[in-house]
C-alpha cells in the first residue's frame, strides 16, 4: 500500500513538474545531499532535535507518571488539584512559546519547557485513570499484609497502570515530535525545525520536503522502538487470541 502511494506520488510528480510537490526521487536526493554528504547538518541539527525531543518526553513521562499515581490513589488531592489540571491542560502549548521565551531566554531551556508543558497531559491523565483501576481485591490483600506504602506503590498500584501509562505515553511522544519543532521555529538555528523555516525562507521546497519527510521517519522509528518496549514490559499480561495471532 504504501509502496503504492510513493510510485503514484512519483508519477503525478514527474507529470506535473511542480517545484512546489517535487517528486519522491527528488526529495530522496535533497535528503542524501544535505544529511548523508554533510554530516555537520546530522549532527548540528538532527541531533539536537533527537536529543530535546527525548529529553523532554522523558522529563514529562517522569512527572505525568509520579503526580498521576498519586492523584489516581488520593481523591482529595484530586478534588483539589482537578480544577487546576483542567485549566492548564486547556491552554495550547504553542501559546506559551513566548511566555517561556520570556521566562528561559532563547534556548534549549524554552525548548523543553513547551514540550514537556505540551505532552505531559496525556500521560498524567492515563496514569491517574491506570491508578484509579486498581483491582480492589488487591488492594485489600495489600493492606491485610500491611505493605509497605513505596512497595504497595511500584509493586500493585504501578503494574496495574502500565498498560494505560503506555498509552499515554504513546500519545505524548506524538505530541513531543509536533511540539519540538514548533519550539525550534523560534529563537534558534539548529534543528529540524529551524532547517524547514530556512529552506522555506530560500525557496528550496525540496529540501523542505527532505526535512518533512525525515520528520515521518523519525516518528515512525520512535512509536516502533516504543511498542517494542511496551510488548517486553507488558508480556506478564494475559492476551487476547487476536493479539496472540496479530
Amino acid at each position: 500500500m504504501f509502496a503504492g502511494l510513493v510510485v503514484v506520488w512519483q508519477v503525478l510528480g514527474w507529470l506535473a513538474d511542480d517545484p512546489f510537490f517535487p517528486p519522491p526521487s527528488k526529495i530522496v536526493t535533497a535528503a542524501n545531499e544535505w544529511w548523508v554528504l554533510e554530516p555537520a547538518n546530522f549532527t548540528g541539527h538532527v541531533v539536537p532535535s533527537v536529543v530535546r525531543l527525548l529529553s523532554g518526553w522523558v522529563i514529562a513521562g517522569v512527572i505525568g507518571v509520579s503526580l498521576g499515581l498519586v492523584l489516581g490513589r488520593s481523591d482529595r488531592a484530586m478534588e483539589y488539584a482537578g480544577p487546576l489540571l483542567v485549566f492548564l491542560r486547556s491552554i495550547p502549548p504553542p501559546a506559551l512559546v513566548p511566555v517561556f521565551l520570556l521566562l528561559f531566554k532563547a534556548g534549549t531551556s524554552m525548548q523543553l519547557a513547551t514540550i514537556v508543558f505540551g505532552v505531559v497531559w496525556p500521560v498524567l491523565l492515563n496514569s491517574v485513570d491506570g491508578a484509579r483501576s486498581v483491582d480492589v481485591t488487591k488492594v485489600d490483600t495489600s493492606a491485610v499484609f500491611r505493605i509497605p506504602r513505596w512497595q504497595w506503590v511500584l509493586g500493585v498500584v504501578l503494574p496495574a497502570a502500565s498498560p494505560k501509562i503506555f498509552a499515554g505515553l504513546r500519545v505524548s511522544l506524538s505530541l513531543s515530535l509536533v511540539l519540538m519543532v514548533i519550539s525550534e521555529l523560534v529563537g534558534t538555528d539548529n534543528g529540524i525545525g529551524s532547517q524547514l523555516m530556512q529552506a522555506q525562507r530560500e525557496f528550496d521546497y525540496t529540501r523542505m520536503w527532505a526535512g518533512i519527510v525525515l520528520l515521518g521517519v523519525l516518528g515512525y522509528g520512535l512509536n516502533t522502538a516504543l511498542l517494542a518496549v511496551e510488548r517486553r514490559a507488558l508480556a506478564w499480561q494475559p492476551r487476547s487470541r487476536d493479539e496472540q495471532h496479530a
